[in-house]
């Protein structure tokens, strides 16, 4: 990579929680796709983190918009780009996962199924973090939060974006993980060279808080996910053509029994999940071989 995408343009400043994977992701993301980027912010932590106007911890152009309106403010923004003549610029819509699988998905699918050129990023932490640790339509089956407590923990399955994504037959749609840099900064420079279409990155990313663990275990719990096959690392090229980056084989129980969230789970509850996890990745693995 040349010196002028590598220079970091998250600086110090910032305002995220210790151990915050939203802001680990953002600074790898940045790094592959260098200053000819503008970011659009729908409400999110990210909202937050970034610092109050007139200050911002971003050394690129940020755009915050309404929580719904993620992929049409990432549309607008390019086709002001374009009418002004700006081909280089890259939009990049990011976004938690309430304001792409829930509130934002009706806007993010709209903008994809036009095929804008826009990169859109959700930086999932599995929860409404930003508002109180509420459930969305991510987090996962077996998961404790404020509006599923106690014995009422969540027990519908975490949607598959990256599948809905692909159904929609985009040209380049990714998982990546904080825990493994190199992958996620070859991922983002591939969507950056992509011009004129749509493309979509899935990365997790660890919340210490949300997710009940130390802040020094952020990147430890997700490389756990990954290799515990939780979270598969793959690329899906025009809806057909999945590619495999990493080969899990861990046991999901190390990695839900190191996480506060998932403490109430009993050894049974556990082998539930292992189930849906395998069955996850068996499906994964036909349209990888297909």
């Amino acid at each position: 990579m040349d010196n002028q995408h590598a220079k970091d343009l998250l600086h110090p400043g910032h305002v995220a929680c210790p151990g915050c994977g939203a802001a680990i992701a953002m600074k790898i993301a940045l790094r592959a796709m260098g200053p000819k980027t503008m970011v659009v912010i729908p409400a999110c932590c990210w909202g937050i983190i970034a610092g109050p106007y007139p200050q911002s911890s971003l050394q690129v152009p940020i755009l915050q918009t309404a929580f719904a309106t993620g992929g049409a403010a990432a549309s607008g923004l390019r086709a002001a780009l374009d009418m002004n003549g700006d081909r280089e610029t890259v939009v990049m819509a990011w976004a938690g996962d309430g304001g792409t699988f829930d509130i934002g998905l009706q806007s993010l699918s709209g903008a994809v199924e036009r095929n804008e050129d826009i990169l859109y990023v959700c930086y999932d932490n599995e929860a409404y973090m930003n508002t109180g640790v509420q459930r969305s339509s991510s987090t996962p089956y077996g998961t404790q939060t404020t509006t599923t407590p106690g014995q009422e923990w969540k027990r519908s399955r975490k949607k598959n974006i990256v599948e809905i994504l692909a159904a929609h037959r985009i040209p380049y749609a990714a998982t990546a993980s904080i825990a493994f840099p190199e992958d996620m900064q070859h991922k983002f420079e591939k969507a950056r060279e992509l011009r004129g279409c749509s493309r979509f990155i899935h990365v997790l990313a660890t919340c210490p808080t949300g997710w009940g663990l130390a802040s020094e275990k952020s990147v430890a719990i997700a490389r756990m996910a990954v290799q515990s096959n939780t979270f598969p690392l793959y690329e899906v090229e025009n809806g057909l053509h999945y590619r495999l980056n990493y080969q899990g084989r861990e046991p999901v129980e190390n990695y839900l029994r190191a996480q506060g969230r998932f403490n109430h789970l009993d050894a049974v509850e556990v082998s539930q999940i292992q189930e849906l996890v395998d069955q996850d990745w068996l499906l994964l693995m036909k349209k990888i071989n297909s």
